[in-house]
Parts: C-alpha cells; structure tokens; sequence
C-alpha cells in the first residue's frame, strides 16, 4: 500500500521542491551535493592557508628541494538543528482550505494532503532563509552567532562557531574615513580590502554590500570621476540583476582588479522579535569570490513512528511526519543541520559601520 507519510516518501517529495532564492549561500557557500553530507551528527571543518610560496631553483642533476605543505586546521563541529513544523487539525481540513472553490468538494483526506505539501514548502523555505542568514553572519563576522530555543520558549541560548583565533577577527577592515565623507578614497579602501585576499593567494572579485553602501559608492566623486572617463576602460556602471535582490550596480577597475559592486537588499523576519531585517545590515559589505565556502549537514537522527526505532538520515532536509489519533492532530517537522564553512582561513574581509550614524 502507498503510504505518502512515511520519511523516505517525504523526502522525496521536498527533494523535488524547487528551492528558494539564497543568493548568499549559493553563490559563496555553494554545496558539493552528497560529498558535503555527513553520515555523522558531527561534522568535520578543513581550512588551509593561501600559499604564495615560490618553486626552489636547484642546480642541474640535484635531487630537488622538499615544499612543505600549506598549514591546514581540522575541527570537528556538531552543527545547530533547525527544525520548524506545522500542526494539522480536524477543523483546519474540515473547511475550504486556501485557494480551493466557495464550495469545494474536496474530502478532509485531500485537504490533508495538499496541506502537508504546502507546509512542506514553507518549511523548507524558513530553512533556506535561516541558512541565508547563517552565510551572511559567516561573511561579516568570520563566524557565526546562532539563538537556539531550548524547552522554554522564553529562553535561548548561544551557538558560536568562529574561524579565526584569539578575540580579534583578522578578517576585517577599518576604513580611515566613513564612505558618505566627500573626501572618502573608497576606490583605496576596496583595493585595501582585495590586497588582504590577494597576498594570501585568494581571489577577491566580489563586494557585496548594503544598498545604502552601494549607493555611497556610487556617489562618491572618485568612483564618478573615474566612470566619466571614456578614455581608457576603467569601469562601468550598468546595473544587473544577479538574483532576486542582488544586483551588481557597477564593476570598477581597482588598481587592475575587476571588481563587481553587488548591493543585496533581501531581508527577512526576526524569530523573536518580528522585525524585518537586512542579511546584509546598513553599512556592511564583504570582499570575496565566489566559492569561498561550502555549506555541509550533519545527519539526523530520529525515532520514527512506524516502528518505534532509531533511523538515520544523511540528507540537506530530513521530514518527519506525526499523528495522534488521541487528540486528532498531525504534525509535520522538517529537520536540517547545516554549517557554513570557509575552505581557506580568512577567505573574506568584511567591513562594517562604513556610513556616518
């Protein structure tokens, strides 16, 4: 008998779902597929340092000169378990759901069932913006704060994960004058910025930032003067959307570097507080590249109601589905361990607070 409410049914049903926009995650912490899903709750974090290190010259018929390996770090991280969920009452079924005709003939069973696939969306989607911020945060703090909830709703508790050393990030610039400053030298600062990736034999090419950030940049009379030369090909400014709510306003030419100027203005909804903030906040922005990262789960473990045992999943999304015949509820949860990880040490420069308060 075909039984949709079984793990492995749901799984290939959100597998199918198209996902939704994350322009952050996929662009610099961009999955490798099965390669980057643990079989394990815990999950392994391997970084190196850029290596610029020239060849050893030797004399003729010598035996050649050993290289030493780049320095690498290893870290075994359990990463947060994001898990939201909808409930499935009789009275939400027993009456004309969403969309469905004034007098739909629709039976509580089908209801049901449309219902499950539509949460299962919008549960996939709350992941895919909760991934979304954790690659925002990766980016601008060279790690990444998580409030998880415990039991009592009114309280949570801290999960840190940080890639760098010590008590200050090496990963962020400081510019000498706020960008809105006439007199600001902004072209400097983002060479500034691509030299730190670049002397460590990482690409820069990217600066994502803040819409009122871009704008500074824009408007600043350098980066004018230097888009109203037509002399020589110097840059340009010709906006193009990228994703929905990333767009590159302009490239600029920065001492030989291309680098594109991306404002992002996706938001989304505070858990807690209900307020609608920027991934990207007021007056930040990243120097990096593309694939700077990579996003790995750790597995999930569960008891399954069919059999009462313990089964393990290896997927980006694990489902799971619930019912009481008690109280005549289901329920619905969607399962996801995710961790966004650099693959070299301070593979971004972020700066913050570039604008006047």
């Amino acid at each position: 008998m075909y039984d949709m409410y079984t793990t492995r049914r749901l799984i290939q049903a959100i597998e199918g779902i198209n996902p939704a926009d994350s322009f952050l995650r996929d662009r610099y912490f961009p999955s490798n597929g099965t390669a980057d899903i643990f079989n394990h709750e815990k999950v392994l974090c391997e970084y190196k340092d850029g290596d610029l290190r020239l060849a050893p010259v030797i004399l003729q018929r010598s035996g050649g000169v050993a290289l030493s390996r780049a320095a690498t770090r290893m870290y075994e991280y359990e990463p947060p378990e994001i898990r939201p969920k909808r409930t499935i009452t009789l009275d939400m079924v027993s009456a004309r759901g969403f969309g469905e005709a004034l007098y739909g003939d629709k039976s509580p069973q089908q209801r049901a069932q449309i219902m499950i696939m539509q949460d299962l969306l919008e549960l996939d989607n709350s992941i895919t913006r909760t991934e979304e911020m954790m690659a925002a945060s990766t980016l601008l703090n060279n790690g990444c704060v998580l409030k998880a909830v415990g039991d009592d709703s009114g309280k949570t508790e801290e999960y840190e994960v940080r890639f760098y050393d010590g008590d200050t990030n090496p990963a962020l610039y400081v510019p000498v004058k706020k960008w809105d400053d006439p007199t600001s030298d902004i072209l400097g600062d983002l060479n500034a910025m691509a030299s730190m990736l670049t002397r460590k034999g990482l690409q820069a090419s990217d600066y994502v930032c803040a819409p009122d950030v871009a704008d500074a940049v824009l408007n600043n009379d350098g980066v004018q003067a230097m888009l109203d030369n037509r002399r020589i090909e110097i840059g340009e400014a010709a906006p193009r959307l990228e994703s929905p709510g990333a767009a590159v306003v302009c490239q600029l030419n920065v001492r030989g570097r291309i680098i594109s100027i991306i404002s992002y203005d996706q938001v989304y909804a505070d858990p807690a507080s209900g307020a609608i903030e920027q991934y990207i906040p007021s007056g930040c922005g990243v120097m990096t590249a593309p694939r700077a990262g990579h996003t790995v789960y750790g597995a999930v473990t569960q008891v399954e109601q069919s059999d009462g045992e313990m089964h393990t999943y290896a997927k980006a999304r694990v489902p799971k589905y619930l019912a009481d015949a008690n109280s005549d509820v289901r329920e619905l949860r969607v399962t996801s361990r995710p961790l966004c990880l650099p693959y070299n040490r301070d593979a971004w420069c972020a700066s913050k607070s570039l604008l006047s308060e």
